[in-house]
């Protein structure tokens, strides 16, 4: 039996720090929710509103927000390695921490990095995670609320021609899963999995060495194109 997640609360005021707005400008988000499909509120604390963080955070990162949708990346070497923060402002986003907020709350829906360094003391160590601006400019391109998909973006590759009938302890990348799970794009098998729409690939077999990408077994991959397909 799988046991129910208990929300991480915010409310007006945190979500507003992390979204470089006012308290005043949630609330009315909020009160236009029936137009714009804002989260409704998971509790109260007196007459504070709290909502569920994680929700308000993918309806933020699905927004097509018009300063982001205008934004122009600076131009960069395709190859050069920025971290998280620096990523953050790349892309566009107020909060320097969005990026990092992406990767805790909304695993499968940011790219992976492309380099993690080792960092710190052996008793307070860290991990500086850093992305190509090729990587950022790709899914960029091709995130929610862009109004573009993966597959139409000049020079986005393909996804994979993988086999049902492998191995089925094959460990496969998320491009692979997305072409099993009939996917049409590796953006959009990411924004199910942060939705929680596969349950059985929430937790991933492996990891990569170089990049830390997440993997999983053919064997998983199939069950849950099973239950998608019988739930379909």
């Amino acid at each position: 039996m799988t046991s129910r997640r208990t929300p991480r609360l915010a409310d007006a005021a945190e979500i507003a720090a992390e979204q470089g707005m006012t308290p005043a400008r949630i609330s009315g988000l909020y009160t236009k929710r029936a137009e714009n499909g804002f989260p409704e509120i998971a509790d109260m604390r007196g007459r504070a509103r709290l909502w569920d963080h994680a929700e308000v955070s993918t309806w933020f990162a699905r927004r097509p927000l018009a300063r982001l949708r205008d934004h122009t990346p600076p131009k960069r070497d395709p190859q050069d390695l920025l971290t998280a923060a620096e990523a953050s402002k790349f892309l566009g986003y107020k909060n320097s921490n969005q990026v990092t907020t992406f990767l805790r709350d909304h695993p499968g829906y940011f790219p992976e990095p492309d380099f993690v360094e080792e960092m710190g003391t052996a008793s307070h160590p860290y991990r500086r995670r850093m992305w190509r601006v090729q990587t950022l400019l790709d899914w960029m391109a091709a995130r929610p609320g862009s109004g573009k998909h993966l597959g139409s973006v000049r020079g986005a590759p393909a996804l994979p021609d993988v086999p049902v009938d492998g191995d089925p302890d094959e460990l496969l990348g998320a491009s692979q899963a997305a072409a099993l799970l009939q996917f049409r794009s590796v953006n959009s098998f990411s924004s199910s999995l942060s939705q929680g729409n596969l349950p059985l690939l929430q937790t991933s077999d492996a990891v990569t060495e170089k990049g830390r990408r997440r993997q999983w077994t053919r064997r998983r991959i199939l069950e849950q194109a099973a239950a998608r397909k019988h739930k379909g």
